[in-house]
């Protein structure tokens, strides 16, 4: 069991990365820049984290966890069937407009991408699971209008949402195609 200490420190860690990699981009943050951030000394950073892949692993699981967390508390929510899922859509994809409007967003998705392949396959996995259950619950009382099967129309949701945070060419492209989408498949789900 970690202490609250160590909790911190690590949290200082992440922290500091995140603000680093987004100012100077992965390949020219330094432990050692990681390290000041967090107000720490570079050999104490290497006591949590072996380098700066690590360090990336760490946060992409720290972003599915979240957000696992909190699609779920949406999808649990109350209201209609379009307003739930621009709820859930909208916990998903909250931050990365801040990621892609740093001039280093693209590069932070690229490492995320080649250095934590398996954390982002299994959390789009979860977020996917959750989104199925939901709409086979809705499906079951009646709520949805599904052309497709749950599983289907699951993994579309959470495709189509990585397709537009790696397309979007700014923050605002991102948050609008964000908010299409939602609108867009809320009412092809909706019972008329």
């Amino acid at each position: 069991m970690t202490s609250a200490s160590e909790e911190s420190k690590t949290a200082a860690i992440l922290s500091s990365a995140f603000r680093a990699f987004a100012a100077y981009g992965f390949r020219k943050t330094s432990m050692d820049d990681i390290a000041k951030g967090a107000g720490m000394s570079r050999p104490a950073v290497y006591l949590h984290y072996k380098n700066k892949e690590a360090i990336v692993r760490e946060l992409t699981q720290y972003y599915y966890d979240e957000k696992v967390i909190l699609v779920a508390e949406a999808l649990a929510g109350e209201g209609s069937l379009p307003e739930i899922l621009a709820g859930a859509v909208q916990a998903q994809s909250q931050g990365m407009a801040e990621i892609l409007a740093s001039p280093h967003g693209l590069e932070m998705l690229d490492a995320t991408k080649s250095m934590s392949t398996d954390i982002v396959q299994e959390g789009e996995a979860k977020l996917t699971r959750l989104y199925a259950d939901w709409l086979r619950r809705e499906d079951s009382a009646g709520r949805a209008h599904l052309p497709v099967g749950p599983d289907e129309a699951a993994k579309t949701i959470t495709t189509s949402l990585k397709g537009i945070k790696m397309t979007a060419s700014s923050a605002e492209e991102f948050e609008q195609g964000i908010s299409q989408l939602a609108t867009l498949l809320g009412a092809a789900l909706e019972i008329r």
